[in-house]
């Protein structure tokens, strides 16, 4: 028996890192869970290794109808979606005055667009449900959770294009609440400091991903990520599987009253990276 049996997740980004970590965990908490990614055959491959219930929706978000058909997949396959982890995102990092408007548009689209889209295409299947079940006089809560990160939070340093993304979607986390907490919509963000994923580690012609036919550079430094290191109390990175457990919390019965929040998990970190 697992706290979420028998409810639907879908989360985003979720064949590697923080995003397959969390779909790992709602999964081994009984939830059926739809697995998306850029990479079809890398999507396949985990929702394959994860126990329990899954579906695939490999494809790029930010691409026309992508988002509707995201949340279909999830509809054809259970008839229901409970749970919203809009997770998935990337970095183009370049200072303001050399920034071109190809990558700020690109951020802005993958880390706030795509969340709003996902949750729009989603209405329908988290309102109409709980209008039913407020006549009956039942609570059932369903669970929205975007991603964020410190960046968003206080800025950073080379990141514009991202930190604008990342705290578009705290105003949109929070303009949910509002509208749809008559709904049990339980709507919160997680803002994430220094977590061990591909964006953190070494910059180098190994990690890299591919877009649109175009390889995007993802990593940081070493000596900056050291650096980095230094402003967290607790001395250290985070790993995927401690980010994915704060989501998990915003998406269990124990944050039936966590509404219109911002969860930061740092390790104790109170500024940006300062990159």
């Amino acid at each position: 028996m697992g706290v979420l049996d028998d409810k639907v997740a879908i989360v985003t980004g979720s064949a590697r890192g923080i995003g397959r970590a969390t779909a790992e965990l709602l999964s081994s908490q009984g939830a059926k869970v739809v697995i998306n990614d850029l990479d079809g055959d890398v999507a396949q491959q985990t929702a394959s290794e994860i126990g329990g219930e899954t579906a695939v929706f490999a494809g790029d978000l930010t691409k026309g109808d992508a988002p509707d058909k995201l949340v279909q997949t999830a509809i054809d396959a259970w008839g229901k979606i409970d749970i919203i982890v809009n997770n998935a995102g990337y970095t183009l990092d370049a200072p303001i005055h050399k920034m071109s408007d190809d990558w700020w548009e690109r951020m802005l689209a993958i880390h706030l667009t795509v969340p709003f889209k996902v949750v729009r295409a989603a209405a329908p299947h988290l309102r109409e449900p709980a209008k039913r079940e407020r006549e009956e006089g039942v609570e059932v809560f369903r669970k929205i959770v975007n991603v964020s990160s410190t960046s968003g939070m206080f800025g950073n340093a080379g990141q514009a294009n991202y930190a604008a993304g990342k705290l578009g979607t705290v105003g949109l986390i929070k303009t949910i609440a509002k509208e749809w907490g008559q709904f049990k919509v339980n709507a919160n963000a997680v803002a994430f400091g220094f977590i061990e994923t591909r964006l953190t580690s070494a910059k180098n012609d190994e990690n890299q991903m591919e877009i649109d036919g175009e390889k995007v550079q993802l990593g940081i430094p070493e000596q900056l990520a050291a650096m980095g290191k230094m402003l967290i109390p607790l001395g250290r990175a985070g790993t995927p599987e401690e980010a994915a457990g704060a989501i998990f919390f915003l998406c269990s019965p124990w944050s039936n009253y966590v509404h219109g929040q911002v969860l930061n998990v740092t390790g104790g970190q109170q500024t940006g990276m300062m990159f």
